[in-house]
């Protein structure tokens, strides 16, 4: 396609090398073109016949007049706010350094957190991406899980691998992790380091303790954004210890430089039932509460 595109120039490829010989001129714009097409691939990890055509014309690609785009999947699909809420938690990390977003499940929280940081990398405005999570149990004893310590990990931390492999084609993301530039790690692997020119994100967080999410905010270093979700309605901690995301909203509320982002039912973007199950339960824990404190008057009366 190239060569019917300059039918002026010689083009050879072999293996991943364009040799280009013939007009100077001609060569220059070639390569500009081509120059193009590499970061649009970059950039949205797909390039289509239709999107040569349009560099070579000198137009915008379809891709790049969709408005308001993070990132693009690896399969080209443009992945950005699709509620108010989820541009609120957007905005707040162009303008803040330290966010909570915190909602129910299938909001996006972790998802559109993860795209942020993916996108922060490609643009070199972080080193960077610290994905982390606290190891709790979701109300299951896993028991004595067989391997290396990465292999008793992993479990915990594979939504998070999901999101990635979303967003970054397989060899690219194994040779980051590989090169440390995106570190997944339990939240206990935190203590004593300090994280500078990077997208951290803290996952889950309503299963901290009040000392461990202390300590993990306190890891900030220069250069340096934090993204904090958790759900509260999924809280996995024993009934007798408080959450550390609840302590923490609490305590940092209207601190400068914090932004907290709350998402509702309305931002799920999962499937329906999803919204349908999180009103249900959220119905019945009202219920359940409504009932617990009319026993407790009556005890008292």
């Amino acid at each position: 396609m190239l060569k019917s595109l300059f039918p002026k120039l010689r083009i050879v490829a072999r293996d991943n090398v364009i040799r280009i010989l013939g007009d100077e001129e001609e060569m220059a714009k070639a390569e500009e073109d081509i120059e193009t097409m590499r970061k649009h691939v970059v950039k949205y990890n797909t390039i289509t016949e239709e999107d040569i055509l349009d560099i070579v014309k000198g137009k915008k690609t379809k891709e790049d007049a969709v408005k308001g785009v993070i990132v693009y999947s690896i399969s080209g699909r443009p992945i950005k706010s699709r509620s108010e809420n989820q541009q609120k938690l957007i905005d707040a990390f162009e303008k803040d350094d330290m966010i909570f977003a915190v909602g129910p499940a299938g909001t996006g929280k972790t998802y559109l957190g993860i795209a942020l940081a993916v996108r922060a990398l490609k643009e070199k405005t972080a080193k960077k991406i610290i994905l982390s999570r606290p190891a709790v149990e979701a109300g299951e004893k896993l028991g004595f899980l067989p391997g290396d310590m990465k292999d008793k990990i992993d479990p915990y931390l594979q939504p998070l691998y999901d999101a990635l492999e979303d967003m970054l084609p397989a060899v690219k993301l194994q040779d980051l992790m590989d090169k440390q530039v995106i570190q997944i790690a339990p939240l206990a692997f935190m203590r004593g380091r300090t994280l500078s020119d990077a997208v951290v994100i803290l996952d889950e967080a309503q299963n901290t303790t009040p000392a461990q999410i202390r300590m993990f905010l306190t890891r900030m270093g220069w250069n340096t954004k934090m993204i904090i979700t958790g759900d509260m309605t999924q809280i996995d901690l024993p009934h007798s210890q408080t959450s550390g995301l609840k302590e923490a909203l609490r305590v940092l509320k209207g601190t400068e430089g914090i932004s907290i982002v709350n998402l509702t039912n309305k931002d799920i973007v999962r499937h329906k039932l999803v919204t349908r199950i999180v009103n249900a339960y959220e119905a019945y824990d009202k219920e359940r509460e409504r009932v617990r404190q009319a026993k407790a008057a009556e005890e008292k009366g």
